[in-house]
């Protein structure tokens, strides 16, 4: 027999289950002893799937809540900025070039219109020498970096 003319079966489709959409069917396949399941659909007709949700009580905390607009950089913070930089002898224009941002971000963080970032905060604290984050002792002159014992002194 020559190999062209065999048939080769790769797997065997498996059984699908019947979906039965009246009340005969339905007998009909119990008559015959078929395996039934029967399941609701969910959709949004029958609402079966809003049985275990609370949606009172999700839809007031959603009309109740608040947005808390974003706080802005401090009264504190932004008068320590412009009196260290006017100590400094800098204008808005090369602070702000030192700290590699917009002229407008120097302007909003010491008008107090900034939304505070971190970074940037960091980087003029280091420029200007003085502490702008925390909640006590800003615009206190910061501590010298490396802060430790000299390494030439080393350990005993």
């Amino acid at each position: 027999m020559d190999d062209w003319d065999r048939e080769t079966i790769l797997r065997k489709p498996k059984a699908r289950p019947a979906v039965i959409r009246n009340q005969s069917e339905l007998n009909a396949a119990a008559r015959q002893g078929a395996i039934l399941e029967t399941h609701r659909a969910l959709n949004v007709a029958n609402k079966a799937h809003h049985v275990d949700t609370d949606h009172r009580r999700i839809a007031h905390l959603d009309r109740s809540d608040d947005v808390k607009p974003p706080e802005k950089v401090t009264l504190s913070v932004s008068q320590a900025m412009r009196k260290a930089r006017a100590d400094k002898g800098w204008s808005q224009k090369e602070l702000a070039t030192k700290v590699n941002e917009k002229e407008s971000t120097i302007k909003d963080y010491e008008s107090g219109h900034a939304i505070p970032v971190q970074q940037i905060l960091v980087k003029i604290e280091r420029l200007l020498g003085v502490k702008l984050q925390g909640k006590k002792d800003i615009g206190a002159p910061l501590p010298p970096r490396g802060g430790g014992k000299n390494k030439a002194e080393g350990t005993k």
